[in-house]
Order: C-alpha cells, then sequence, then structure tokens
C-alpha cells in the first residue's frame, strides 16, 4: 500500500484547522455583541455539562479505532472487521448514553439548550472520521468539514440577531457538526466491505478501550472542568463567558501546533506495528522541533498582541480576557509536547497505561488547583490551575521516555527558538504601546512579529527553518515557471 505524504497530510489537516480559526475570527465579534458574555457563558457551562456524557457515549473508542486501522492499513479484511466491530461497540454505548440524557435534560432549567445538544450524542453514534484518520485519507475528511463549517457560519450571520436567537446559535454548531460527519459515510465503501459475522465479535476489546477511556476522563477534567467549576463556584456566567473566550481563542491557535500530531499518529502506528523503531524515532524528534519551531512564536506572539486585539475584537466588558489570554498562551507549548509524547507516541505503541498514569496525575494537580484558585481568582485561577497541569503532564511524560529518546537533545532543539521568540516578544510589547486598539494595527503587530521571528532565525542560522523554507520557495518557484 503507497503511504501518503505525511506533508500533503498535515496540508489538508491544517487547511481545515485554519478554517476553524477563521471561523471565531469572524464569528465571535459578532457574537460577543449579540448575545454578551452572560449569552456565551450559560452556552459555555451547558455544553460542559453535555461534554460529560459525550464522554461516556465516545469511551476511548474513537482513540482506539484510529490506532486499530492504523496498523491494518493495507489489509482490507481485517481493516473491515476492525471497523465494524469498533463502529457497533460505539453505537451501542452511544444508544444507552442517548437513554439516560434524555430524562436528564427534562431537569434542567433550560431545557431547550440541553435537547438541542442532544444532538451531539447522535453525532457520536454516526462518527467513522477515526476510519478515514486511521488510514491517513485526511484530505476526505477536512474538505467535509470545511464545507459545513462555511455553511455554519452563513447560517449564524443570516438566522442569530439578537440575544434571544442563542438557541439557534447553539442548533448551528450541533446540527452542522451532524451533517459533516453524516456525509463522510459516502467514502465507506471504498475502504471496508462486509464484515464475517461468524467471527463478529465487538466487546473483545472492551478492556484496551476502557483502559483508553480513563485518560480520556482525566483529560475532559482539565479541559472542561474548569468551565463547570467556574460556574458552580462563582455562579457567575460573566466569568465563564471571559474564560470560554479567552479559553477558545488560545486553542484556536493551538491547532495549528497539533494538526501535525493527528497526522503522525497514525504514521507511527503503522512503522511501529512493521518494527522500524528508527523511522519512528526519527519522526518523533521532527514532532518536537515542530512544536518548538511553531509554539514558540505563537505562545509569544498572543501574548504581546492581546491587549491591542481584545478591545476591538470582543467588544466593551471583555477586558478581563487579556490577562486570561497572557496565562492561557503557555498552553500551547505544554500541550504541543504532551501530543507528541502522549498522543503520538505512547497511544501508537500501545501503551495507554502509561499514558494514563500521567494524564491521571495532570488531572489532580488541575483539580487541586482549581479547588484553590478559583474561590480566589476567579476564572484566572483556573487558567493557572490548567496551565499548571500541562506542564506538569509534560515532564512527567518526558520523565517516562527518557531512556528512549535523549530529552536533553528535545530542549537542546528549543534555544533558537526561545531567543528569537522573547526578542519578538519585547518588539512587539514596545508597538503595542504606542499603537491605538483596531484591527488593522493587529495585523501589523502580526506582520512584524513574524518578520523579526524569520530574520532572527536566518541570523542564528536555523537549519530546521532554513531548509523547510527552501522547500517551500523551491515549490513556489516551481509553480510559477
Amino acid at each position: 500500500m503507497e503511504k501518503k505524504s505525511i506533508k500533503k497530510n498535515y496540508i489538508y489537516n491544517l487547511s481545515y484547522q485554519m478554517l476553524l480559526i477563521i471561523t471565531p475570527l469572524v464569528t465571535t465579534p459578532y457574537l460577543s455583541r449579540v448575545l454578551g458574555a452572560d449569552g456565551i457563558g450559560s452556552f459555555s457551562f451547558a455544553e460542559s455539562i453535555v461534554s460529560y456524557f459525550l464522554l461516556f457515549a465516545v469511551l476511548g473508542i474513537t482513540i482506539y479505532g484510529q490506532r486499530e486501522i492504523s496498523y491494518v492499513q493495507d489489509n482490507k479484511k481485517k481493516r473491515t472487521q476492525v471497523f465494524w466491530e469498533t463502529k457497533f461497540l460505539e453505537m451501542m454505548t452511544s444508544i444507552m448514553v442517548i437513554m439516560i440524557y434524555i430524562p436528564f435534560a427534562f431537569l434542567q432549567q433550560n431545557r431547550r439548550i440541553y435537547f438541542i445538544l442532544l444532538i451531539n450524542l447522535f453525532t457520536v453514534t454516526i462518527d467513522i472520521s477515526w476510519l478515514l484518520q486511521g488510514m491517513e485519507e485526511f484530505g476526505k475528511t477536512a474538505i467535509r468539514n470545511m464545507l459545513f463549517r462555511v455553511l455554519n457560519i452563513i447560517f449564524i450571520f443570516t438566522a442569530v440577531k439578537t440575544k434571544d436567537h442563542l438557541n439557534r446559535y447553539v442548533f448551528s454548531v450541533v446540527f452542522f457538526h451532524f451533517l459533516s460527519n453524516l456525509s463522510l459515510w459516502t467514502y465507506l465503501p471504498a475502504f471496508v466491505g462486509i464484515p464475517n459475522w461468524k467471527e463478529f465479535k465487538p466487546f473483545k476489546k472492551i478492556k484496551i478501550v476502557l483502559s483508553l477511556f480513563i485518560p480520556t476522563i482525566a483529560m475532559q477534567i482539565y479541559t472542561v472542568l474548569d468551565k463547570t467549576m467556574i460556574g458552580l463556584i462563582t455562579q457567575n456566567v460573566f466569568e465563564n463567558g471571559y474564560y470560554e473566550q479567552s479559553i477558545k481563542i488560545s486553542r484556536m491557535v493551538l491547532t495549528i501546533v497539533t494538526a501535525l500530531g493527528t497526522v503522525m499518529i497514525p504514521r507511527i502506528g503503522f512503522y511501529y506495528e512493521k518494527g522500524e523503531m528508527e523511522i519512528v524515532n526519527s519522526l518523533m524528534y521532527r514532532g518536537y522541533r515542530f512544536v518548538w519551531f511553531l509554539g514558540i512564536p505563537l505562545c509569544f506572539g498572543l501574548i504581546g498582541v492581546s491587549s491591542n486585539f481584545v478591545p476591538w475584537f470582543f467588544g466593551e466588558g471583555f477586558d478581563k480576557v487579556i490577562p486570561l489570554l497572557n496565562i492561557l498562551s503557555f498552553l500551547i507549548l505544554a500541550i504541543g509536547i504532551n501530543n507528541v509524547t502522549g498522543m503520538q507516541y505512547l497511544i501508537p505503541t500501545k501503551r495507554q497505561n502509561l499514558f494514563t498514569f500521567t494524564v491521571l496525575i495532570g488531572a489532580g494537580v488541575n483539580l487541586i488547583l482549581n479547588l484553590m484558585l478559583i474561590p480566589l481568582s476567579r476564572s484566572i485561577g483556573a487558567a493557572i490551575a490548567s496551565v499548571a497541569a500541562e506542564m506538569v503532564i509534560a515532564f512527567v511524560q518526558l520523565w517516562f521516555v527518557r531512556k528512549e529518546f535523549l530529552v536533553k537533545k528535545v530542549f537542546i532543539s528549543c534555544w533558537n527558538y526561545l531567543i528569537s521568540g522573547g526578542i519578538m516578544l519585547g518588539g512587539l510589547i514596545i508597538m503595542g504601546r504606542k499603537l491605538e486598539e483596531s484591527a488593522t494595527n493587529t495585523l501589523i503587530m502580526i506582520f512584524c512579529g513574524a518578520v523579526i521571528y524569520s530574520i532572527l532565525l536566518l541570523i542564528l542560522r536555523d537549519d530546521f527553518f532554513i531548509k523547510n523554507a527552501k522547500i517551500i520557495v523551491c515549490k513556489i518557484l516551481q509553480k510559477s515557471t
């Protein structure tokens, strides 16, 4: 079976991730003014509650399915059996959770929002994106996702006009995601056939699925529990609104870094199954270098432009997003490193138990710090807790793989980017003090930051940057001739 190009898959996945970035850039200023911090906070809190039901609907099936499919990319018979057994299990867990969720929704004060969010559970029931990801067919998922994302944007601007249209906004978010997943079934016949029903055993790998479910629960604690705890402890939907907007921006930028990770998981799984560990190690070092190369300027850049960006982007009443962004921007680096060590290496190499242990440590840190800091500092405390948890996970995971990778080599590779990024941040802070808050000035700051960072890497003769820059230039010249 001919292997797909990692670069092409990254471009496909990055294109979709860039659309995920563009979408809030287009819709957030509008929604912030139409729905307000309280409207967004109400949706954020309800979504955080529903996400726990989604967690049990999915279990660890998405991660398991992608990994197992990657092992049998070149064997359609085995692939067919793996797919249908996994899909049947996912449908059963989803249906059971839906039956529990419906009476729960009836008891909620904002029951309309909760019933609209029920669509998310049906979306899980029909999800087969993990099959295409395991087959490294990122182009197919990216194109469909982009199409329905654009339709979602159009719906928001045409149907969400006042604060009373919060339910319409919630509907648009979940419904177009459902349609996107449903459309992927048109690709199914090309990759799987009819399973051998005599050997059909959907529950035979339930222990592995559950072992992958545990880290999923733990990760949920510090990705969603923050919002739940802010709502429960502060009883203030505005605090949830500030946190929701700031975490949305930081994770939006993070997608540029983690887009490569999604592509690398099936590739590392494929080579691991073949026993080609030298290739796996080479891919891992490239992954860490990539995180430093992009993550550091994105982290420092977000800090540098936040005071100019937030006032015009979100409008009045969102000033607290600035300090929140300055803290949460460090998630870009911490989660980026975690993604390489945990998701790209430990999961494909069948060490989900070790991955689980490290994530549970981080979840414990996050929970304890949330309980200590949210009563004192509200959303600021939750932001500090999130960053601390991710950093703990990063260091613990690197400690466990220290005999397989030269951790010193991982950190030595970041110095050029730290130096360049630090100088860039200083320049952005100076510019921010002199420029008025406007979209034009924010774009000027972003452009200047990118130029400063690139020039400094050239001066430092960073081989990773120069090599990739030459490839891009050569391809541009080839297309122009």
